[in-house]
């Protein structure tokens, strides 16, 4: 039993040391999570709100280009019925394809580009009255 009595003590000042000192260091780490919260609130893709509202000189609501991109397919053609959220085209932007819905329902009155351009962010993609 006398021997187990100095073990303890040998062992506890390891002990007591390491996480001493590794626990100082976990703190300023703290700090770092504090600029990764600003990247967490981006309100650029608000932005893209008020692109569709762009209009050219076609008659009827324009769908425009939230993004740059390249059109990839229209599901819809002129003269075509659409229900407003029905998908009207296809647009690839960073290597996704992102399915852009009608903003109203109507009939598509003019088509602006065709598949395989490249349009620029805001650009009108087609019109529906």
């Amino acid at each position: 039993i006398a021997q187990a009595g100095p073990a303890l003590p040998a062992a506890t000042p390891l002990v007591q040391a390491a996480p001493v000192a590794a626990a100082a260091p976990a703190a300023p780490a703290a700090p770092a999570a504090a600029p990764q919260a600003a990247p967490a609130a981006p309100a650029k893709p608000a932005a893209p709100k008020p692109a569709p509202a762009a209009v050219v000189g076609a008659k009827g609501t324009a769908l425009a280009a939230p993004m740059p991109g390249m059109i990839v397919s229209y599901a819809k053609k002129v003269g075509d019925q659409v229900s407003q959220g029905e998908t009207v085209v296809v647009l690839e932007a960073m290597k996704m394809e992102n399915a852009l819905p009608a903003p109203v329902s109507g009939t598509i009155t003019a088509i602006h580009f065709k598949s395989g351009d490249s349009v620029p962010k805001g650009a009108v993609l087609c019109n529906i009255e």
